[in-house]
This record gives structure tokens, C-alpha cells and sequence, in this order.
């Protein structure tokens, strides 16, 4: 490994950078070992891009002041470069700034050289041509920059796939021959949020280009509020952190469940919602074999009917308890529907997970044809709905081709605590034995992860969406895994009924 790069950065960090705040003021940086064994992953081998993942507390913030100024005006400068930090708000936009200034008006050497503008959220070094500037996703101005140098700060507050501002920052970048593109967060709270699509993929190795250090405790086995998990998760927990606080801190979060998730996300580092989804990651995981086909077999289905452009979702289930996905959304604005939801809705429709309506709006037309497509290739035994929309659906099901008896199959299915109730208990004691096979769909998957409950006070549950019904999650997929389990429970309890009757008809 060349170190001769990553050794001459780290002595001109501690040479040149002061410390702005906390009890080490106004004193020259000493980076600890795990901060140059960083720089020297960052800087031994090429890299474009390089995620750090930790919890709070651990001078994230310091570190990427530090290699922003040695890219702004130390040995890594590229000259006239255009240098830009990415934020999710202005405050926190304003962090970084401030704190890579105040480091340079606290540095004899660096303030010489580096003009501040504190109104532009600005750092220039006129001698080198170099400019950085603070910018955030609420204000609309990264479009036509070309940035050599990207810090991309607390990434993991996007929720969703995709960002615009990131998405503009990085396109940018593709001008220089060696851009370079630093991301230092806490993790996301979903596998499907864009810091952790970023993590997975560098994990991967598929590009040595792209670098991660990911801190974090995910080891079931360590008790989650101790100090030993906490020791393991935060590589300065034995340095600088204050321990004593944060052992507080997770000693209140252990008695009291509405603070749990807070801390595992921001002091254990775990990929954890705020709100406790109805099914944990590793239950789902657990449950994610590829299923057989299910042409041929007996299946009952659950119908999720949307409004004219947002998601309709028939979900399978057969007798072994494989499940199928099917999804619809209009086809015009599938694009702008992505980046507006922050959900890969474009991608998914590429790989076929989603059938695009032609238009604007969901056609029922459509959905009816590709319905009886369906009917035809197996045996439905039931098909659950919810009231919303099926009017308008049922004559295009009979302009479809439906017959009398395809119709009887469709089953109106509450979607109140009384119906859904049962169907949640049935659904949750199948993913808890692991007895499903849904093969980790990416919009189920979405959907599941997105899903909560709300309780009414005998103790009946359904679905919500986390941040009430306006929220944009999407959580249509698991209502209709819910119903189709559901009907299924409803049906064979009919049948069993109706063999009992029978039966004792021709006893007597």
C-alpha cells in the first residue's frame, strides 16, 4: 500500500487544523489511530468514493472539516476546483461551514490564505482558485456545478432510494478525471434508503473504487443497552466520548420502548425505523426463500384497489405458502413519480416487478385483462377486496371476460379492526414460524418495511402508515398479503363448516 499520501495528509491535518469547540479549544488536531487508519483506506488506493458509518458522538462533524480544508487549500487541492457539501436542511448545512471555519480562523497558517464568507456559506483560496460552498436539499441550486471534492453529510437521513441533490452533485462530477465523493453518517433506518443501497453495494467489492468502514452492532447475542455493545459500535468510545452520558442515554431508551429505536440508530448505529414496523427485518429475512411458481396451484389473493394514480397490489399465497406479487401504476409520469416519492418505482418497472398502465391514471381496464390472465393459469380460491374502487372494477372485470363463477370468487374484505384483526394474528404467527416464501420482492419487501399497527382498545390491530394516512409510504402490498391470508383463514373455516354440515345430514 502506498501510505507516503495518506501519511503526508495526516501531518498536514495535524500541522495546519485547530479544534473550534469542546474541551480540546483552541488546541492543534491529533487525529486517534482510527482516524489516520481511515485516511490511510481513503487515501493508499484510489478511491472515488468512501462512506465512514457510525454512531453520534464520534467527531464526524471534525473529521470531514479536516479533509474539506485539505482539499480546499492542503496538499489534495486540485486547482480551480469547486469543492460542495450536500445537507438534507440549512441548519444542518450550516454545521460543516461553520465548523471548517472556525478551524481556519483558529489556524495561523490557514487563515492567511482561505476567505470566509460567512453569508454564502463559503470558503475560498483565491491563491489556488478553490471554492467550497455549503448547499441543502431545500434550496434549488446545485444544477450546472462541477464539483471535484463532494462531502455528502449525514446521508442517511435521505429516506428512500434516490436524491436530487445527490444525484445532481455526483452527475457533476463526471467533468473531473479523479473526483472524489466523502459520506459520513449515521446509518438509514430501512435497507431501502439510498445510504444503505450506497452501503450494501460497497460492501459488496464489486468496485474497489468504492470504500466503506461501517461501525455498528448488530450481534443478537450482546446485550443491546450494555457497554460492551456500545464499545463495539463506537471506535472512540475508550478516547473522547463521553461515556457517562451515553450510557444514560441507553439506560433510558431500555425503560422506555418509544426511545428505543432512537438509540439503536444513533448510538448503536443499526438500520432501525422510528416507528416499530409490524415485521421486523430479521423475521421477514427469515422468510425469504424463492417460492415455486405458483401457475397450477390452489391460491387465495388479496386486492388492494388504489385511486387513479397511486399503487393497486394483488398479492398470492398458496397452500405452500409461497407468495406472489403483482403491482400497477400508470406508465406517464412513472418518472417523475420516482424522484417525487423517492421510491425506484422506474426501476422496478424495468425489471418487471411493476405492470405499467398506460396514461396517466390506473386503468381498470387494464388491470381486469391482466387479472384473468392470472385466474386462468391457476386456481383462485378466493380473491379478497377492499370496498374502495370495486364498482368500477367489476365492469371491466365482465367486459374482461369474467364469468358469473370467476365473479363469486371476489369476496368484500373489511379492512377495519374487525376483519383485519384476525388476518394480522394469522399473517404474523406464519412469519414468525418462517412457514412463507416470498422471495424478498422488492415492493413487498418496501411495504413491509414501511408497514405499523394501530391497536383499538380490545386489542384488534390493522395496518398503518407511519406518519399517519397522508404519508407517502407506501404499505399496499402487505394489505393485500393481510387479506389474502385472511381469505384464505375465511374460506377453509366456510369449508370445514359446510363438510361438518354434510357430514351430519347423512349421519341422521
Amino acid at each position: 500500500m502506498d501510505v507516503s499520501r495518506a501519511e503526508r495528509n495526516i501531518q498536514w491535518i495535524e500541522e495546519h487544523c485547530y479544534i473550534p469547540d469542546g474541551k480540546l479549544v483552541g488546541q492543534q488536531v491529533r487525529l486517534s489511530e482510527a482516524q489516520k487508519d481511515w485516511l490511510r483506506t481513503l487515501y493508499g488506493t484510489p478511491t472515488r468514493t468512501f462512506i465512514l458509518s457510525m454512531p453520534r458522538k464520534n467527531a464526524k462533524t471534525a473529521l470531514t472539516a479536516f479533509l474539506l480544508l485539505l482539499h480546499l487549500v492542503g496538499p489534495e487541492a486540485v486547482r480551480n476546483g469547486q469543492l460542495y457539501s450536500s445537507a438534507q436542511s440549512r441548519d444542518q448545512a450550516a454545521i460543516l461551514f461553520k465548523y471548517a471555519a472556525a478551524s481556519v480562523r483558529m489556524s495561523p497558517s490557514l487563515r492567511e490564505f482561505v476567505t470566509i464568507k460567512d453569508t454564502a456559506k463559503s470558503l475560498e483560496c483565491p491563491g489556488l482558485g478553490t471554492v467550497y460552498r455549503a448547499l441543502s436539499a431545500e434550496a434549488k441550486t446545485a444544477h450546472g456545478l462541477s464539483p471535484v471534492f463532494i462531502v455528502h453529510d449525514e446521508l442517511g437521513q435521505v429516506r428512500g432510494p434516490r436524491s436530487e441533490l445527490y444525484d445532481t452533485l455526483e452527475t457533476g462530477s463526471a467533468a473531473h478525471e479523479n473526483p472524489l465523493s466523502v459520506i459520513i453518517s449515521t446509518q438509514a433506518a430501512t435497507d431501502n434508503d439510498l445510504l444503505s443501497l450506497l452501503i450494501d453495494d460497497a460492501l459488496s467489492g464489486a468496485d474497489p473504487a468504492k470504500k466503506v468502514i461501517l461501525y455498528t452492532c448488530n450481534n443478537d447475542k450482546i446485550d443491546a443497552f450494555s457497554e460492551e455493545a456500545l464499545a463495539l459500535a463506537n471506535p472512540h468510545w475508550f478516547d473522547f466520548m463521553n461515556r457517562n452520558e451515553v450510557l444514560s442515554i441507553a439506560k433510558t431508551a431500555k425503560r422506555m420502548p418509544s426511545q428505543e429505536s432512537a438509540y439503536r440508530n444513533l448510538h448503536l448505529n443499526q438500520r432501525v425505523e422510528a416507528s416499530d414496523p409490524f415485521v421486523s427485518k430479521q423475521v421477514w429475512q427469515d422468510n425469504g426463500q424463492i417460492p415455486d411458481d405458483w401457475r397450477g396451484q390452489k391460491v387465495w389473493a388479496g386486492l388492494d384497489l388504489s385511486s387513479v394514480s397511486d399503487l393497486t397490489s394483488l398479492v398470492l399465497v398458496t397452500e405452500r405458502g409461497d407468495v406472489f406479487n403483482f403491482s400497477w401504476l400508470p406508465a406517464d409520469g412513472i418518472h417523475e413519480k420516482s424522484r417525487r416519492d423517492r421510491v425506484a418505482w422506474d426501476t422496478w418497472a424495468d425489471q418487471g416487478h411493476i405492470s405499467l398502465c398506460p396514461g396517466r391514471s390506473i386503468s381498470y381496464d387494464f388491470v381486469a385483462a391482466e387479472l384473468l390472465e392470472i385466474f386462468e393459469e391457476c386456481d383462485i380460491q378466493g380473491i379478497a377486496f377492499d370496498r374502495y374502487g370495486f364498482k368500477y372494477l367489476r365492469s371491466s372485470l365482465e367486459a374482461a371476460g369474467f364469468t358469473e363463477g370467476m365473479l363469486e370468487k371476489f369476496v368484500d374484505f373489511g379492512q377495519g379492526f374487525i376483519s383485519m384483526g384476525p388476518a394480522l394474528r394469522t399473517l404474523e404467527t406464519l412469519l414468525l414460524d418462517s412457514k412463507l416464501r416470498h422471495g424478498n420482492n422488492p415492493i413487498l419487501q418496501m411495504c413491509a418495511a414501511n408497514a405499523v399497527t394501530t391497536t383499538d382498545p380490545a386489542g384488534n390491530r390493522k395496518f398503518a402508515k407511519p406518519g399517519g394516512k397522508d404519508s407517502s409510504r407506501k404499505i399496499d402490498s402487505m394489505v393485500a398479503l393481510a387479506m389474502a391470508v385472511g381469505i384464505r383463514q375465511s374460506v377453509e373455516i366456510e369449508t370445514k363448516t359446510k363438510t361438518i354440515t354434510v357430514d351430519s345430514l347423512h349421519f341422521f
